[in-house]
């Protein structure tokens, strides 16, 4: 009779293991905790819980992470941008100052205009780059290593351990119970059972006090996951925004300066004159000497000077210069009705003086072509 009931408490052990070891493969939890046999349905519901808020709180962590990272490595990338960009810029308005091109001006201003906006683009890309910083990066990362998430996670381990510890005592209580009923009376095995029993509930309230307080912590953490995380990517949204729509206008303003300039070299309109513009003195009226009169009398003394024709005129008269774009003239005056007298390669007339643009620098190869 005593070997039948040995084997029956070895059968019963051995059905208590195999539960537990059934509870433990198909009940894990996301943090190490398992369900097991001494759960109540309210303390069951809150491990629940606090498995979820322990995925969700570690998720938002590596997304948090991954946002901190990825705005990292496009602060250095871009920050070497504003590098080259500046370099461009600094060289678009060295060559702007410094260009002597004798066939005009417009290049130089348009690398002038370039160099400017360039420069105003990297200011603008710098500024986004130190918002990323200050308004993305640095608030996820002060989350991402800060104590409320350790210390949250911290209660949640001691929660899923004292779990742990409470199965244990459990099987203990069991087995207590086993051999109660085996020696029935025995009054060395009721205090052992009692005293398995109290540690048990012992155990079971701590582990719900703990639960308790894991669950807010981490139901906190959660919350402010949540909300911080939104607010970065709105602030991060904002500044690229911002710095678009201020590059944009930049550009903008640039397209036009430069299509303005391409439609002043292709169209390269003829100045306006006056219809009523009289027609220029003869070299009989002033006795051959260039020095003439206008028709009313009186001349500009402007002194001699350098001018480049911007626009091409026909003569209409064998006192009058052809003009091409490109040439160089020696202005030696100007009247006040428009027209100007001077000599260009080796030829002296009148000339509209609206078809002709003042120089102070002048290659000395061009100087030569002029007479």
């Amino acid at each position: 009779m005593e070997a039948i009931r040995k084997q029956a408490t070895k059968l019963r052990e051995q059905v208590a293991r195999q539960q537990q070891a059934v509870l433990k493969q198909f009940g894990a939890g996301g943090y190490g905790g398992s369900d097991n046999l001494v759960t109540d349905e309210v303390e069951f519901q809150q491990h629940q819980r606090l498995e979820k808020l322990y995925i969700s709180t570690r998720a938002g962590k590596h997304y948090q992470r991954d946002i901190v990272r990825g705005v990292e490595g496009y602060i250095v990338t871009g920050s070497k941008q504003v590098e080259i960009g500046t370099k461009l810029s600094e060289d678009s308005r060295k060559y702007g100052m410094e260009n002597t091109c004798t066939s005009g001006s417009t290049l130089s201003r348009a690398a002038m205009n370039y160099g400017r906006a360039h420069a105003q683009m990297e200011k603008e890309r710098g500024n986004l780059l130190k918002a990323l910083g200050t308004q993305v990066a640095e608030p996820l990362r002060a989350m991402v290593m800060g104590a409320p998430l350790e210390d949250a996670r911290h209660l949640a381990q001691r929660y899923d351990r004292m779990r742990q510890e409470a199965e244990a005592q459990a099987i203990e209580v069991s087995k207590r119970q086993a051999k109660m009923r085996e020696t029935p009376g025995n009054s060395e095995n009721v205090m052992k059972l009692e005293a398995a029993e109290a540690k048990l509930q012992d155990l079971k309230s701590n582990m719900t006090i703990l639960g308790k307080e894991a669950a807010a912590a981490m139901a906190a953490v959660e919350a402010q996951q949540q909300r911080l995380t939104l607010q970065r990517l709105i602030a991060m949204v904002e500044a690229e925004r911002t710095y678009h729509q201020r590059v944009l206008q930049v550009l903008d303003q640039l397209e036009g300066e430069m299509i303005s300039e391409r439609q002043r070299i292709e169209a390269a309109p003829t100045p306006s004159m006056d219809n009523t513009m009289p027609p220029p003195p003869s070299y009989e009226e002033v006795n051959g000497i260039y020095a003439s009169p206008t028709n009313n009398g009186t001349t500009d003394s402007m002194g001699f000077f350098l001018g480049e024709v911007v626009h091409p005129y026909q003569a209409e008269s064998d006192v009058e210069l052809n003009l091409s774009i490109g040439d160089y003239i020696v202005v030696r005056k100007v009247t006040n009705n428009g027209w100007a007298e001077g000599e260009c390669q080796g030829k002296a007339g009148w000339f509209p003086f609206g078809y002709i643009e003042r120089r102070e620098r002048v290659l000395a190869s061009k100087v030569a072509e002029v007479f």
